[in-house]
């Protein structure tokens, strides 16, 4: 267990994942975490899978709500259909960056088109929330789809890394942040080293497969290394690895109720009254099925 190790200075500390069920479908949940709630602006990290679904089995997230934050969802493998109440609706294919602001409030679905749900299906991904600075909770909603093409992509010796928000490697991601953001996503081969990406106050580490190594501490699958501000830190790959880097500038503090995060508590009950009372918009071509709020 993660509490058993004695860290290095350059480690704060490791979460380990949580499994939860989102109604058959089984998620890892890294954030908020109880002596954790946020890294930089991130604050929700669930790692969808790895999982193989049968035919007529799959992804079916009916549509639900969000406030005062901003949804990222990468996938590894499998594909996602999303449709938003501002009409957007749009294929995450492995590689691709969707980033869906909800501002002030947004409704959204996830699910699978028919033709997909007719064969064997293998999904991976991630998926993310950040707090969206006080400045920005109330925006207009917006959405945006990055292709997978769009992606800078850093090469060297057993190194790949796409710099998917930020800047990394000597690379800059075109997608939009609001505050400052990292989000890198590395593949190493085994013994193979690389430096972390810093420039950003506060960093953590999640290992989707294989194991790396940091000063000596081994970061298992399924666990978030919280990395020390400002230290220089080296990953060592102990199997070929696959982990993704995330950070940014340190938020303020946000409260967290199901899918509404905001920095102002009375917010999060005007938006619960909200959609109880079905005052959220509807999203087009998905309007008959809801997620009720929890009691």
């Amino acid at each position: 267990m993660s509490d058993e190790i004695v860290l290095p200075d350059s480690l704060l500390m490791l979460i380990e994942a949580r499994e939860k069920d989102l109604g058959g479908f089984h998620v890892r949940r890294l954030l908020p975490y109880a002596k954790r709630r946020m890294v930089g602006p991130w604050i929700f990290f669930d790692h969808m899978g790895p999982a193989d679904f049968a035919p007529g089995v799959g992804i079916n997230v009916r549509p639900h709500p969000h406030i005062n934050l901003a949804t990222v969802t990468y996938l590894f493998a499998g594909h996602i259909l999303h449709r938003d109440s501002l009409g957007s609706i749009a294929t995450i294919a492995p590689g691709d960056i969707n980033l869906m602001v909800s501002g002030r409030g947004i409704v959204h679905s996830e699910r699978e088109d028919l033709e997909a749900q007719k064969s064997p299906r293998h999904l991976d991904g991630l998926q993310l929330w950040l707090a969206l600075p006080e400045a920005d909770e109330e925006m207009e909603p917006a959405f945006f789809h990055y292709p997978a093409a769009d992606i800078p992509v850093f090469n060297d010796t057993g190194v790949q890394a796409r710099v998917m928000m930020g800047q990394a490697f000597g690379l800059r991601s075109p997608v939009k942040t609001y505050a400052e953001t990292l989000y890198v996503e590395v593949r190493l081969d085994a013994w193979q080293t690389v430096q972390l990406p810093m420039g950003v106050a506060e960093r953590a580490v999640y290992v989707c497969s294989g194991q790396i190594e940091i000063d000596g501490v081994p970061i298992d699958p399924y666990e978030m290394a919280v990395l020390k501000p400002g230290a220089l830190v080296r990953a060592r790959a102990m199997s070929d690895a696959h982990f993704v880097v995330i950070g940014g500038e340190a938020m303020t503090e946000r409260h967290i109720y199901w899918n509404f995060v905001s920095s102002r508590p009375e917010r999060i009950e005007q938006a619960k009254a909200d959609w109880k009372a079905g005052r959220f918009p509807k999203v087009p071509g998905d309007e008959i099925e809801f997620i009720p709020l929890p009691d």
